[in-house]
């Protein structure tokens, strides 16, 4: 296999994977299932995609970068052979890449939980959390004192 091809399966392992996390998931799982059905591979593909985003999120949440890498190369292996086979052309695997980029450059990834404390006593004014703020203003208006 040439470099060119390499390279591009070894991406599209890269961002098949990355999608294995997101809420795109069931979207990516079906683009890469019609695509590997139109290769003659077997219903066991779809199996294997299920079984590759089970171990990704175990590897996740046990912090495990090795088993995810393992991961990408597990199908970074299942997509050299059909390139090498003749199963599939450079062009076709660009195509689902190109969809697969297309989704993950949309995809909003999973969320942790988010835990906000605020201590101090009562806040008579606004409490934000967040990433950035540009360009907001607050009118705190006060009520008039009776004088007392």
């Amino acid at each position: 296999m040439d470099s060119e091809l390499a390279a591009i399966a070894a991406t599209g392992a890269t961002t098949l994977v990355s999608l294995m996390v997101t809420d795109s998931w069931t979207r990516a799982r079906e683009l890469v299932g019609r695509f590997l059905s139109r290769t003659g591979s077997d219903a066991a593909a779809i199996a294997d995609l299920d079984n590759a985003r089970t171990q990704l999120l175990a590897a996740e949440a046990a912090e495990d970068e090795q088993a995810a890498s393992d991961v990408r190369t597990h199908w970074h292996a299942r997509l050299q052979p059909l390139l090498e086979a003749g199963s599939l052309t450079s062009d076709d695997l660009r195509v689902l890449l190109t969809s697969l980029q297309q989704l993950a450059a949309t995809s909003a990834t999973r969320q942790g939980t988010v835990h906000n404390s605020v201590n101090g006593g009562v806040q008579h004014s606004p409490v934000i959390q967040s990433g950035r703020i540009t360009g907001l203003t607050f009118h705190v208006h006060h009520p008039p004192s009776d004088g007392h």
